[in-house]
């Protein structure tokens, strides 16, 4: 039995000092920032990730967002932009997770599991010993183009109930979540914690009236 708890937040697409400081002084406990993707939206360059990360307090989370599947070029990653977490968000093999936890101690990895049906419980599953989290998110890694996040979809909510149920690990919940529908996401699902990008912004832009109406539903729904 989980004991309850209000859900952490995490503001996405983070792009620039401003926005990580309106989403920080609202009460988000994590913060993405998103570099080189196939597709979506919030992508900026590893230098601006480097200069958002350093002024972020150690007691917020800084999520690298990579859509990178080698280690090596990972590890590299992360020690150019200075995150003190990495956010997966594509499939990466087993010896990979080894590979970065000896480069980089101390440095929290979340893989991104993209919720398509049933066969996810059973790849969150095998993945949850080598993550310190899972993110769950409405992407799809069979397209032509790869979606690997900021789809703005919801996804099948029952299918992440049976993940967060299965795994031993956190569980962030992401797709398509705004400030209308993540109450019932956060009922439904029990997450850890609530991921936002195109939920909480106008034409691109952080919206401080929308981060207020998010960051209130969630603090007013308790996890059981």
């Amino acid at each position: 039995m989980h004991p309850t708890h209000h859900p952490r937040i995490k503001i996405c697409c983070i792009s620039s000092t401003q926005e990580a400081q309106l989403a920080i002084h609202y009460g988000a406990s994590a913060l993405g920032l998103v570099s080189e993707m196939p597709s979506g939206s919030g992508v900026i360059a590893e230098d601006l990730i480097a200069e958002i990360a350093a002024t972020i307090p150690p007691a917020v989370a800084s999520f690298l967002l990579t859509s990178k599947q080698d280690a090596d070029a990972i590890i590299a990653q992360q020690r150019r932009c200075g995150t003190n977490t990495i956010q997966i968000c594509d499939r990466l093999h087993i010896d990979g997770y080894k590979k970065l936890r000896n480069a980089l101690p101390g440095i929290s990895l979340v893989q991104v599991i993209h919720v398509t049906g049933e066969e996810s419980v059973e790849e969150a599953v095998g993945v949850a010993p080598y993550v310190n989290g899972i993110l769950l998110d409405s992407g799809n890694q069979l397209l032509t183009v790869k979606e690997l996040g900021g789809t703005g979809r919801t996804h099948n909510w029952s299918i992440s109930r049976l993940i967060r149920e299965a795994v031993d690990v956190p569980i962030f919940l992401a797709g398509g979540l705004n400030a209308g529908n993540v109450r019932e996401a956060i009922t439904q699902v029990g997450p850890f914690g609530a991921d936002v990008c195109s939920g909480v912004r106008t034409n691109g832009l952080l919206d401080e009236a929308k981060l207020a109406r998010f960051i209130g539903q969630v603090y007013n729904t308790v996890v059981m």
